[in-house]
């Protein structure tokens, strides 16, 4: 598994931690997901290549932005 961490821009509770994690739970290769909605961060594990594109148009897609 490869752990990677991404900044995300307009979370501001659990709520929209939950719908992060869903968003990325949906891209294929990500096994798990967790939103910090204080620390702006998204940390995926993957078992493979993920493209980097598809995460962030799901995340763009829930309403939220990853940032850098």
């Amino acid at each position: 598994m490869e752990q990677r961490t991404l900044s995300v821009s307009g979370m501001s509770c659990t709520g929209c931690e939950e719908s992060v994690e869903a968003a990325a739970l949906g891209v294929a290769g990500v096994e798990a997901a967790t939103a910090d909605h204080d620390a702006d961060a998204l940390v995926v594990e993957t078992s493979g290549a993920v493209d980097d594109d598809a995460l962030s148009s799901a995340v763009a897609d829930a309403g939220y932005e990853v940032v850098g």
